[in-house]
């Protein structure tokens, strides 16, 4: 309907909606366009404060959502068709629910007079999204729609963030509404105040603990929380480990940082956590990753008394028998804790001593390898800005940058800790424009790669910076790993043939070089450091060294026949 035949005082409910998503600070959204929301396309230049960035893949637009949502805080914006459309975007939804991050994913639906006879590419939305996400509704009632949008932002940022979904019909998209139906105001949800009582018992138990370790990192974690709480840790040499994929969550220059947790961990931060008589966990939620397999620590823990902080009163108690729990914002908490005083607690000497342990084991050795991904890795840290952000999906290959690479700047990682292949480059693009003023990596293997590079013609569309990583070991080398430990010498689906990566990344555009040895690596990395848009480096590997670790194959192998 043209404005000439739309009826006085009246616009569309697709019109209505942008409305709202402006209302709510949004200013970035992310597609790929589908008939049946034909009338939000439409909307959307009529508010030029609203960025639209069209990408090539439904799971390619929910990762970059939720990248957008993790970097500001703010729901990550996704629209996306039907059907096919929204079963791609499911994986996005998925890793945004498991991250803990805010996101609102848009889904064009069937006409409401054919919801239910299984129509073209008709989905039951609500019931296909609900147990992987926060709320999923449909929206049948266009003059709802500002309840809605208001409820999905306060759903979305609340307790522990996560997605939320709402399913648009396409008729009620284009249906009148009066034009003074007008969008509701943001939600400002008052922060959640830590109990005085509950903080002054945490301090009790710092005071009589001879060995705690803090592990933090995960839902509402923010700049505020991260200064501090690394200011309160820091007061009283606490040390500091982060969860899995959490490394931002301290600056690692702090003299208590401990290291990361997850898969690969230092062995020496293992034992700390298992022989702790104190484990103050904050933000994080204590996840299968980061305790291995729920071991570290046990769900009950005997002989630890276990402090668990978080922003959601459903989690806490949920999985682990828990001491004490206290349900805030972990900001607020934070700074409590770093303004709190208390005489009895004697600074302990733990912190330096694990921070030791961690600058030795994130230090590079000499090795003959002729790709060292350490060393490469450490010379990324002497040339690139401290503010860089490593952007990464899944895969044994991101266990060099866990290990080795130094996150300084917040936020500076964004990596899946639900262990989604493709992420690495839907969410460098979303970084690249989000902070256009800032070195963006993507990091991705062979295989992490192929399942969603094809966002590189997103990156050059709307001319974003960004180095991108491939390290080619010609096999889904952590599928690999495993095969080799349970079923050694029995190689089964995870050889890979691949293209020339370099060719591919100079058909998007970009600057491209082929790398073999750890020397022309840093002369690649040199080089792209003079160039903007696109630049890819391929880097093949050996993939008898499968794992930062230090694991190989022909390791594996000796001691799974021993």
């Amino acid at each position: 309907m043209t404005d000439s035949t739309r009826p006085e005082g009246t616009r569309t409910a697709a019109a209505l909606l942008v409305d709202c998503l402006a209302m709510q600070g949004a200013t970035r959204i992310f597609t790929v366009p589908g008939e049946s929301f034909l009338a939000v396309l439409d909307a959307l230049p009529d508010r030029p404060q609203i960025d639209v960035v069209t990408c090539r893949q439904e799971g390619g637009v929910t990762f970059m959502a939720c990248a957008d949502g993790t970097m500001t805080g703010r729901p990550g914006i996704a629209f996306v068709t039907r059907g096919p459309g929204a079963t791609n975007a499911s994986i996005g939804v998925h890793v945004a629910h498991q991250d803990s991050q805010p996101m609102i994913l848009f889904v064009g639906d069937v006409a409401r007079g054919a919801q239910g006879r299984e129509g073209f590419q008709e989905v039951d939305f609500p019931a296909f999204f609900a147990p992987i996400c926060k709320w999923a509704a449909r929206i049948d009632d266009p003059a709802r729609i500002p309840e809605y949008i208001a409820r999905a932002y306060a759903v979305a940022i609340s307790g522990r963030p996560g997605p939320v979904v709402l399913a648009l019909p396409e008729d009620m998209l284009v249906e009148q509404v009066p034009a003074s139906l007008a969008p509701r105001p943001q939600v400002l949800r008052p922060a959640q105040a830590v109990c005085p009582d509950a903080l002054a018992t945490l301090f009790d138990m710092i005071a009589d603990a001879a060995s705690p370790i803090a592990i933090i990192g995960g839902a509402g974690w923010n700049a505020k929380a991260r200064a501090y709480f690394q200011q309160f840790a820091e007061r009283i040499g606490l040390p500091v480990a982060t969860a899995f994929r959490r490394q931002d969550a301290i600056a690692p220059t702090s003299p208590v940082y401990a290291g990361n947790l997850g898969y690969g961990p230092n062995p020496q931060l293992v034992e700390r956590v298992k022989n702790a008589d104190l484990i103050i966990a904050v933000g994080a939620r204590l996840g299968e990753a980061t305790t291995d397999g729920y071991e570290v620590p046990t769900l009950e823990h005997p002989g630890q008394t276990l402090v668990h902080i978080h922003p959601d009163p459903e989690e806490l108690g949920r999985v682990y028998r828990t001491d004490l729990a206290l349900c805030c914002a972990m900001d607020e908490f934070a700074e409590c804790a770093a303004l709190w005083e208390d005489e009895a607690i004697i600074p302990f000497d733990a912190g330096a001593e694990a921070h030791a342990e961690w600058l030795a084991w994130s230090t590079p050795q000499p090795s003959d390898a002729a790709m060292d991904l350490a060393a490469c890795v450490a010379a990324m840290r002497e040339a690139l800005p401290a503010d860089t952000m490593i952007c990464n999906g899944a895969g044994n290959f991101a266990g060099w940058w866990h290990r080795y690479w130094r996150y300084e700047a917040f936020p500076g990682q964004l990596a899946p800790t639900c262990g989604a292949m493709g992420y690495g480059v839907p969410a460098a693009v979303a970084a690249a424009l989000r902070f256009p003023e800032r070195t963006v990596v993507a990091v991705a293997g062979d295989g992490d790669f192929l399942m969603n590079g094809q966002e590189l013609a997103t990156a050059a569309q709307y001319g974003a910076n960004l180095i991108v990583i491939v390290i080619d070991n010609g096999a889904y080398g952590t599928i690999r790993m495993h095969q080799e430990r349970e079923y050694p010498g029995r190689v089964s689906a995870t050889q890979l043939a691949n293209p020339d990566f370099a060719m591919l990344g100079a058909a998007f555009g970009g600057w491209s070089a082929r790398v073999e040895t750890t020397g022309e690596f840093i002369a690649a990395l040199a080089e792209a450091q003079g160039r903007s848009g696109i630049r890819l480096i391929h880097a093949l590997t050996d993939l008898e060294r499968i794992a930062a670790s230090g694991a190989t194959i022909s390791g594996l192998r000796a001691r799974a026949r021993s």
